[in-house]
């Protein structure tokens, strides 16, 4: 793929305007300053909503998370795969009625204000479970959160809410804002969800639509001698080879979230001066996905979703797509979660007659076209993989007589149609495994979720069994058997196909050899980068 050229006259504009805006100074083709310097990185999203207690989605957790904080992070070393930051301890009651927070002391808000355990019960009864697209399957049962002290926080379940969840829940679901500044407010209009306040490294500083985003030095962070870096700025970059093109020209000094195309890599790693980096991304396993629309009468018969399956060749996506970065899905919990995964499920081997004889099966015959019915096929526009997947899956389904008109749609656009107005057959989705099924898989299939929540089933498709297996796995406390649950829910998804889970893979991160400690935790592109560091 050829790169595309990156306007170089943009480049010198953004670059004057973040040199006017500061007193740093520029030597040589590195940005550096007193004390830790900038750290330039490309953003190919542009977020309005930079509240991650209410958006947890990875376009916000990558610039938001360094200005607010979650109760703890994921960790390569720490104790059950975390370590604290806000919380410094955790502990659930043995009938899973309840968790201890113990919070941290010493922690200001970024306008001055003391954080206490007011505002972790403010975010969670008043954001995280109400508003947030995970909170509310995750908080579904929680009733009260105890303040009995500015330093402890009990949370109180109506039902039993097993500890294994929200362990697991914790760096993803339980970012905490700042009760003085949205309470008695609207807090999904709040101005603070785009001029975020925190008790993070980072403070928010300015935004310049199209442009970037700035983050300055906190000075007063509750860690010893961090941040290490003076300033963070996210160049908006949506076209991915001008990350590429950003980074050999030393305009930028990282890319995160290959950002940089696949086809790229080979070339770019030769790069005098460039690293490229697989690491940091074991905590976020993005799975493609091709959601379907159970209320078109075709796809509402399984023999229809099964010969859509038979006619993906996932062994030809992974090569081609993603150059053999990704691994093939057996269902809906990826290979690399063995706490819950199984490979003993319905697999759908690529096999483009048996697909033929089930849509014959089913009544749907080729007309004197060969076409059997026609659909839209929506592709997500986030990422060059799901839109080459959808120009891909657009031929395959020709082969079988099925005609997709293919509907590229931008981010918001996409979301509408996909999430709100339900205006689409299939849909090309890119969700993301958060280490628990209940976190961020099992909202794919459950019924029920109102119009309008991202990565969820807006597809209509309900199943009463299935269900009732995800409700009782939210409320079995024995870690075993929740585990077992899980695995019959993926025997049960894979059978019935509410959705075709195609191939999983981890990013990427191409860095300049001056930025240190680059993927030091298992979610590093969405944490803190509080011991991140520029080489002089």
């Amino acid at each position: 793929m050829p790169l595309t050229s990156l306007s170089r006259r943009s480049l010198i504009k953004t670059a004057a305007l973040l040199a006017a805006s500061t007193t740093l100074v520029r030597p040589g083709s590195a940005w550096a300053a007193e004390g830790g310097g900038r750290l330039v990185v490309a953003a190919d999203s542009e977020p309005k909503n930079l509240n991650p207690a209410i958006v947890a989605s990875n376009g916000v957790f990558y610039i938001s998370s360094k200005i607010v904080e979650p109760l703890a992070e994921a960790s390569y070393k720490g104790e059950n795969g975390l370590e604290p930051r806000l919380a410094t301890s955790w502990e659930g009651s043995a009938d899973g009625l309840s968790a201890t927070f113990k919070l941290r002391e010493g922690v200001t808000w970024h306008d001055g204000k003391p954080f206490t355990s007011a505002d972790v019960a403010f975010s969670a009864l008043s954001v995280w479970k109400p508003l947030q697209n995970l909170g509310r399957l995750i908080f579904a049962n929680l009733e009260t959160v105890d303040t009995p002290d500015e330093h402890t926080a009990i949370f109180r379940f109506s039902k039993p809410t097993p500890f294994q969840l929200l362990r697991n829940a914790l760096p993803v679901v339980t970012s905490v804002i700042p009760k003085h500044l949205y309470e008695g407010t609207d807090i999904a209009t709040n101005p603070a969800n785009t001029k975020p306040v925190g008790t993070g490294p980072f403070v928010f500083a300015e935004y310049k639509p199209g442009e970037y985003y700035r983050l300055t030095r906190n000075d007063t962070y509750w860690a010893k001698d961090a941040p290490k870096l003076e300033e963070i700025v996210y160049r908006v970059l949506p076209d991915r080879a001008g990350a590429a093109s950003a980074l050999e020209a030393e305009e930028i000094q990282l890319a995160a979230f290959s950002a940089v195309p696949l086809s790229d890599l080979a070339r770019i790693a030769k790069e005098p001066g460039l690293k490229v980096i697989t690491d940091g991304y074991e905590a976020l396993t993005y799975q493609l996905v091709v959601e379907i629309n159970h209320r078109r009468k075709e796809l509402s018969d399984i023999k229809v979703r099964r010969a859509i399956a038979h006619a993906i060749d996932k062994k030809l996506v992974v090569d081609t797509v993603f150059l053999g970065y990704a691994k093939a899905s057996t269902g809906p919990v990826p290979k690399n979660a063995p706490q819950f995964y199984t490979p003993e499920v319905e697999i759908y081997d690529f096999n483009v007659d048996k697909a033929n004889a089930l849509l014959d099966e089913a009544g749907y015959k080729r007309d004197a076209k060969g076409t059997r019915f026609s659909l839209k096929l929506l592709p997500a526009p986030y990422f060059n993989e799901t839109k080459q997947f959808g120009a891909y899956l657009r031929q395959a389904l020709a082969e079988i007589g099925i005609d997709a008109e293919l509907v590229n749609n931008d981010a918001a656009a996409h979301q509408k149609a996909v999430y709100t107005d339900h205006a689409f057959d299939l849909a090309v989705a890119p969700p993301v495994f958060r280490g628990d099924p209940a976190i961020s898989t099992t909202i794919l299939v459950k019924s029920g979720t109102p119009a309008g929540v991202g990565f969820s089933n807006q597809g209509g498709y309900e199943n009463k069994q299935l269900d009732a297996l995800i409700d009782k796995a939210a409320e079995t406390i024995d870690e075993k058997a929740r585990t077992e649950l899980y695995k019959q829910f993926q025997q049960e998804v894979t059978q019935d196909l509410p959705l075709i889970n195609v191939a999983e893979w981890g990013f990427i991160t191409v860095a300049r050899d001056t930025v240190q400690n680059v993927a030091s935790n298992p979610r590093w592109a969405v944490s803190n980068w509080a011991d991140t560091v520029l080489q002089a």
